[in-house]
């Protein structure tokens, strides 16, 4: 999630200085036309000024105006469609809470615009130094940390290493007779000392930080009373319209009388609230959420809150795991080849892409054409206020949805809840404006705004992305209307025509065709400074005209026809693009293929200044698994390419299976790209967005398109 846009540099535009035209200056001969005395002004000046016509200038001004109108009216407009009633009603509700913030170590909130939102802090110390732990970002240095199950739904169990503390966060939600719109919540806590080589400061003592805030601006109310914290305690209560009265409670194994309250003159209308929970590791944590409870008795309420805490919850929790874990065995059936570490991974793949998935809503900032009377990035509009429900490809790092990214990101969820994946995609398809356009990167509301670049805010109506929607749409579109479509595509696809038009006989490859040229470099070359100062920065410089010819360079870029299977199996063409993938000095490594053939002239180049290598060499797990795909495929279709197909797919599969694993291993994460040369992963960490494919490629699950 990903593509050049992740990491393209700021376009650089330099402005260029014409000079002005010697003008002589003009005497004209008196004009007795009664004009003359509103002209005569004119004809003494220095400068002529033209006569105009004043209403086609008129004219053409309403015009324009009209048109810019137009254009702006169709890029923010939403595209009419039917309302899908599934979303709605029970489906709505049960989805109501949930770990919807992606960007903070433990976050949870609610499917709406304005809500109540909590989450985790700690304080971790690194070279004698504390610092704070809540918004995920590698500076922490967190040996790892991850959903080792999540369903999705109502559970999830993470685990987080920060040097050698572990805490242990477990998610549970249920709807019980009395509960508010939503139902109630719990988080559980454990914190450890496995190795007991913590420092002396925090041998005895770990300090948790747990807030409660209202977007909405509405007052929460602190609790008076004492605490004993060992039995279930009244931190905080509140009400809202969407779920009533609500109360937050806490129970733990910490024992501790009495409470520090910080002087507040806003006390009364305060709508964040953060307790710390200091305690002597090891030690365990519940902090139990129960909504409506102006609607029911005492007793009832008492019941909830047990049933959300202690030996109870201890047992709920046990039951939602052993349904994780049949839920997996289910919905992917893993083969008995793999270890038990490799389910293990593959269990953390599909728990961390639905653990990720998170809830936004905001308004995107989109770019209009820019003019020489406005400065770069001040053009913009805003798109119309949306929310979307959506995976996300890395916490840390992109903790927002991604257009491309999610059509990859389906393939994996529709697998393991088929209704969350089509709320998803309904949630997309809801961007589109009425010119079929959807912003390729959501960056809605102020927590996903936070982790962006200002240079990577405003979304260009030019630029799109790959609709990979359309994989997960085939896959869950009935078998009548995939007939009809299917028919459709068969009629407008013509081998010959895409051989003629983009296959090179010498390469026995698949090209682009356009204006190029090799013979293209970058170079240092000095540009204006600030104060007298010159400075120095890589320019593209151009050794030769370009002229229309095939790109020639074979990566992932010229293995489409391939991946899509328009080759028909017994084609001369199928067993080049067999031969270009296995040839070592090409695509194949020992950890899967690289992205752009070693023999190309932009193998590893950087393409600006600023701008590394990204899809010119490493290895990227979406191509490797529609690749993988296509292989599985001609290694079931009858022709003479059956069995070679079938043995690259078989060592393809184990070298991508087998990386990804080691790499679990040594690092506790799954991330965005490989190391072509040596299998070492990355790019961002905790990059469970199309790299969790690798589940799928473990239970051999591909489309059949």
């Amino acid at each position: 999630m990903t593509g050049s846009g992740r990491r393209s540099a700021r376009s650089r535009i330099k402005s260029s200085t014409d000079g002005g035209d010697d003008r002589s200056l003009r005497i004209e001969k008196p004009n007795p036309h009664p004009q003359y005395r509103r002209d005569r002004s004119r004809d003494h000046s220095l400068i002529r000024i033209p006569s105009v016509n004043l209403k086609a200038l008129l004219g053409f001004g309403i015009v324009l105006f009209l048109l810019v109108l137009f254009l702006i009216h169709h890029l923010i407009n939403p595209v009419e469609r039917p309302q899908t009633p599934r979303f709605q009603g029970g489906h709505k509700e049960s989805l109501y809470w949930g770990t919807y913030r992606p960007n903070v170590y433990l976050g949870i909130r609610a499917r709406t615009p304005q809500s109540l939102v909590a989450g985790l802090m700690w304080t971790g110390v690194k070279d004698g130094r504390f610092s704070m732990r809540h918004v995920c970002q590698n500076a922490d240095e967190l040996k790892k940390y991850g959903w080792m199950r999540h369903n999705g739904r109502d559970y999830g169990h993470q685990e987080l290493v920060d040097q050698d503390m572990t805490l242990m966060t477990s998610f549970f939600k249920s709807k019980e007779d009395g509960s508010g719109y939503g139902g109630d919540w719990t988080v559980r806590i454990d914190v450890r000392n496995e190795n007991s080589k913590l420092s002396e400061d925090l041998q005895q003592t770990a300090h948790l930080f747990f807030y409660l805030a209202d977007e909405d601006g509405n007052a929460l109310s602190l609790s008076r009373d004492l605490l004993d914290i060992h039995d279930n305690s009244l931190l905080a209560f509140g009400s809202r319209k969407d779920i009533g009265s609500w109360h937050l409670h806490l129970t733990s194994m910490v024992r501790k009388f009495g409470r520090l309250q910080l002087s507040d003159t806003s006390d009364d209308s305060s709508n964040i609230l953060v307790f710390q929970i200091s305690g002597s590791i090891p030690f365990r944590a519940d902090i139990a959420f129960v909504s409506g409870t102006d609607l029911g008795g005492n007793s009832r309420l008492k019941d909830r809150l047990n049933s959300l805490t202690g030996t109870l919850l201890t047992t709920r929790l046990d039951e939602k795991e052993r349904e994780f874990d049949d839920k997996f065995k289910n919905s992917f059936s893993l083969t008995n080849e793999l270890d038990f570490e490799s389910i293990s991974i593959g269990k953390a793949a599909v728990a961390n892409l639905m653990g990720g998935i998170g809830y936004f809503y905001g308004q995107s900032k989109i770019s209009l054409p820019k003019t020489s009377d406005f400065k770069s990035g001040e053009r913009y509009i805003s798109y119309w206020p949306a929310e979307l429900y959506t995976a996300v490809p890395s916490r840390p790092f992109f903790p927002r949805g991604f257009l491309w990214d999610e059509g990859f990101h389906q393939l994996l969820i529709w697998r393991w809840d088929i209704q969350i994946c089509l709320d998803i995609v309904g949630h997309w398809l809801d961007l589109m404006n009425v010119e079929g356009w959807i912003p390729r990167e959501q960056i809605l509301g102020a927590e996903a705004l936070s982790k962006v670049p200002e240079e990577f805010v405003l979304q260009h109506p030019t630029n799109g992305n790959p609709p990979t929607l359309f994989l997960v749409l085939r896959e869950t579109l009935k078998d009548d209307m995939m007939q009809e479509y299917g028919s459709t595509a068969k009629l407008l696809s013509d081998f010959a025509i895409l051989n003629q038009m983009h296959f090179d006989d010498a390469y026995g490859a698949y090209f682009d065709f356009g204006n190029h040229t090799e013979k293209v470099r970058l170079s240092w070359q000095e540009v204006g400074g600030t104060n007298h100062y010159a400075s120095r920065e890589l320019v593209r410089e151009l050794l030769e005209r370009p002229r229309l010819r095939f790109v020639p360079h074979i990566g992932y870029v010229s293995l489409f026809p391939f991946m899509w299977r328009i080759l028909p199996p017994d084609s001369l063409i199928l067993e080049k693009q067999l031969d270009l993938i296995s040839n070592r000095s090409i695509l194949w490594t020992d950890y899967g293929l690289r992205s752009l053939s070693k023999t190309s002239s932009m193998y590893m180049k950087r393409n600006t200044e600023h701008d590394p290598p990204y899809w010119r060499g490493p290895i990227w797990m979406n191509m490797n698994y529609l690749i993988l795909s296509s292989l599985h495929h001609y290694s079931k279709e009858n022709g003479p390419y059956k069995d070679k197909a079938k043995t690259m797919y078989s060592d393809l599969r184990s070298n991508l299976i087998r990386n990804i694993v080691r790499n679990y291993q040594q690092t506790g994460y799954f991330w965005e790209q490989y190391d072509q040369k040596k299998g070492k992963g990355k790019g961002a960490r905790v990059f469970t967005g199309w790299t969790s494919l690798v589940l799928l490629i473990m239970a051999e699950a591909y489309s059949e398109w």
